[in-house]
């Protein structure tokens, strides 16, 4: 009986010396390789996009188009807060509740409701203008958390630079934007700044929600010669009715981005946010293949190649403004 007990225990033994030598002599899975057998089947993708406006579907088709172009297999859920901050929060909750494997936040209100609903989702944020002042990140070289992304900064120096030179008798530029954007602040002093430096005066013009424009821009006729709209997402929405007033009362207005100046302002330097989202959407790719970290990647821009002139000639001819000598 000894004997057998022996053998039975060699045997055993035997087994498992196989079976350690078997798993022994494989290679340590790579990063790329763990992601893949975490996700056999699609990645899920959520979305949330403060509001419609051109910019910002333009950003979201850029991302979309990155991800198709990768061959990445994803299902995807487009949610749009239509301007609503406490909508933000609602959709943060229920992208982060459906455990998606990663979510892109589209504007900085979007992008802090996100942020504060998940440390573990990987979110990818674009058309923010400063991903650490709006305190999303530890550093925009070194983001440091589960949120990274690609950054809408614009040219402001540019742009009011071709507002010298569209209005050279200015003195004094109306700043319009809302109070509620953290990454407007930012801009409108940048704004002021680079004023400051070509010599014009300034002054702020706020509006909390898009029913307020009308009356805030109509308040600037006579004491400003000139608007500068940066890329503020409710002036975004609402420029229509900017250009419409501004118009009415003598007053070009040079706006942060190309859509506002097809929606009738009168001329920019522009970042083009398709670009910019493909640019987001390349980096969502990198980290659902466990290619990189949001917290190791640093914030994105476009280069100054970038940049492209845009201008409304058609209002430039309501205001009487020469627009022929310029250079793109």
């Amino acid at each position: 009986m000894k004997s057998i007990e022996t053998l039975g225990v060699t045997l055993v033994a035997g087994v498992l010396a196989l079976t350690l030598g078997a798993c022994g002599s494989q290679p340590a899975a790579t990063p790329e390789a763990e992601a893949s057998q975490a996700h056999s089947g699609s990645y899920k993708i959520g979305v949330i996009q403060l509001t419609e406006h051109p910019a910002l579907d333009a950003a979201n088709e850029g991302f979309v188009a990155a991800l198709n172009d990768s061959g990445l297999d994803y299902t995807i859920d487009q949610q749009n807060a239509q301007g609503d901050q406490s909508a933000c929060q609602t959709i943060a909750s229920k992208l982060v509740n459906d455990h998606d494997d990663l979510i892109l936040a589209i504007a900085t209100p979007a992008a802090q409701a996100v942020a504060g609903s998940t440390t573990d989702i990987p979110i990818v944020g674009t058309a923010i203008t400063d991903f650490a002042e709006a305190g999303l990140v530890e550093s925009n070289d070194a983001p440091g958390g589960n949120l990274t992304g690609s950054s809408d900064l614009n040219p402001v120096d540019e742009q009011i630079d071709l507002l010298k030179q569209l209005v050279p008798d200015a003195k004094t530029v109306g700043i319009l934007f809302c109070s509620a954007e953290a990454n407007s602040e930012i801009q409108a002093r940048m704004a002021e700044e680079a004023c400051k430096k070509a010599g014009l005066a300034t002054e702020r013009y706020t509006v909390s929600s898009s029913n307020e424009i009308q009356q805030v821009v109509e308040s600037m006729a006579g004491k400003v010669d000139a608007v500068y709209a940066p890329t503020d997402n409710v002036i975004a929405a609402g420029i229509a009715t900017v250009s419409m007033v501004a118009s009415e009362n003598d007053l070009p207005v040079i706006c942060g981005e190309e859509n506002m100046v097809t929606g009738g302002g009168l001329a920019t330097y522009s970042l083009n946010y398709y670009d910019l989202g493909y640019r987001a959407g390349e980096m969502a790719v990198k980290i659902l293949k466990g290619e990189a970290k949001p917290a190791d990647m640093p914030i994105e821009y476009l280069s100054g190649d970038d940049l492209k002139l845009v201008v409304n000639e058609e209002t430039a001819k309501t205001l009487g403004i020469d627009v022929s000598g310029l250079q793109s």
